[in-house]
C-alpha cells in the first residue's frame, strides 16, 4: 500500500501545507480545529492566535509522531466526529486527489476528489459556530467546483481566497462561512 509517510509514520509538511499556512497565519479567535493535522504544522501555527486549538487525524501513529510540530489536544478520530465543541475557525488540508480507490488516506479523496472531502464537510459543519469560518484546500486535479457546490448546499457561503500554480496542478484555497 503506497503512502507518503516516512519511517515511524511521521508525515512531513508539504507545498499545500505551506500554501494554507501563508493564508491563515493572521486568523484569530477563541477555538480552532485542524482536521487531518498530519505533521501538526497548521495546528501549531493556530496555537499562536487561538485560546483552544484541537488537531484531529484518522491515523494514530501520525499523531504520536508529530515530533517537530507537537501540540496538546490531539485526537485520533474521523474528521471531527468525536468532538462536541463549536469552533470559530476550522481548517482542513483535505485528501483531495481524485482516485478510483483510497490507497493513501492522507491524499486520496475518492471519486472526483469529492467522496472523502464531502464526508469531512458533513462532520465539520456540526462543529462550526454560526458565522464561523471553514478554510479548505483543494486542487485543479479534482472536481473542486462540485466540492464548492456541495459546501453551498450545506448552507455555507463560499469564495476562493487564494490559488497557487504548481508544476502539475493548481492549489485552490476556499473560505466557507457558516
Amino acid at each position: 500500500m503506497p503512502n507518503r509517510f516516512l519511517k515511524n509514520d511521521e508525515y512531513p509538511p508539504s507545498e499545500d501545507t505551506f500554501f494554507v499556512a501563508n493564508n491563515i497565519e493572521n486568523e484569530k479567535g477563541e477555538n480552532a480545529l485542524d482536521i487531518g493535522s498530519g505533521s501538526g504544522y497548521l495546528t501549531k501555527l493556530l496555537c499562536k492566535n487561538f485560546s483552544l486549538v484541537i488537531g484531529t487525524d484518522i491515523n494514530y501513529k501520525v499523531l504520536q509522531n508529530q515530533s517537530s510540530y507537537k501540540t496538546d489536544n490531539l485526537i485520533c478520530c474521523n474528521s471531527s466526529d468525536a468532538l462536541k465543541i463549536k469552533f470559530d475557525f476550522i481548517v482542513c488540508n483535505l485528501p483531495y486527489l481524485a482516485t478510483d480507490e483510497i490507497l493513501d488516506i492522507a491524499t486520496d479523496g475518492g471519486a472526483e476528489g469529492f467522496e472523502i472531502p464531502s464526508k469531512i464537510f458533513d462532520s465539520a459543519l456540526k462543529n462550526l459556530k454560526k458565522n464561523g469560518k471553514f478554510i479548505f484546500v483543494t486542487s485543479s486535479l479534482s472536481n473542486y467546483s462540485k466540492l464548492i457546490d456541495y459546501a453551498e448546499k450545506l448552507g455555507l457561503k463560499t469564495k476562493i481566497i487564494a490559488q497557487k500554480k504548481l508544476f502539475f496542478e493548481e492549489l485552490i484555497l476556499v473560505e466557507a462561512i457558516h
